[in-house]
């Protein structure tokens, strides 16, 4: 089983100001079409599929591997991402979360496991230390706060 988690501040000294409506209209975005917020080349495809009152399903493919998330939203708070077909299996969250002094911060953690690989096997083991890694889902969180900021700075959200 892989847990991982990571916490970044949402507004580190020297970047633009980003209220909670925008970080969750960014992460909104970002769960409808997850290309223009991660590190480049990292999603070549998604595309909503499927769409009810609550949740849709997107198709991806993202670092060359195809698969299936239904996405859960619960505005202004989480996004949660059941991982129905692909590599990997369980679910991945990104949160808003505030802290005791009133600072925003975006988090993401999941529980996962790989289909067809021996539970905390080797497979797993490489996973986790790729999550776990500053080129992991740390990078995500800060390329989904950067590319938001920019879509402020452009007027788009």
């Amino acid at each position: 089983m892989i847990y991982s988690t990571a916490t970044v501040p949402v507004n580190p000294e020297g970047k633009a100001k980003l209220t909670l409506d925008q970080v969750w209209a960014g992460l909104e975005l970002k769960a409808r079409d997850a290309r223009e917020f991660l590190p480049a080349g990292l999603c070549t495809r998604c595309d909503v599929t499927e769409e009810s009152a609550t949740h849709f399903v997107r198709d991806a493919t993202i670092g060359g591997k195809d698969l299936r998330e239904i996405i859960v939203l619960e505005p202004r708070r989480m996004v949660t991402f059941f991982q129905a077909t692909g590599p990997r299996e369980g679910a991945i969250v990104n949160e808003i979360v505030t802290d005791d002094t009133g600072a925003l911060h975006l988090r993401f953690y999941c529980y996962l496991g790989l289909r067809d690989a021996v539970p905390n096997g080797p497979d797993e083991q490489a996973e986790q230390a790729q999550f776990d890694s500053d080129q992991g889902y740390k990078a995500a969180l800060l390329s989904t706060l950067e590319r938001t900021r920019a879509l402020v700075a452009e007027a788009r959200l």
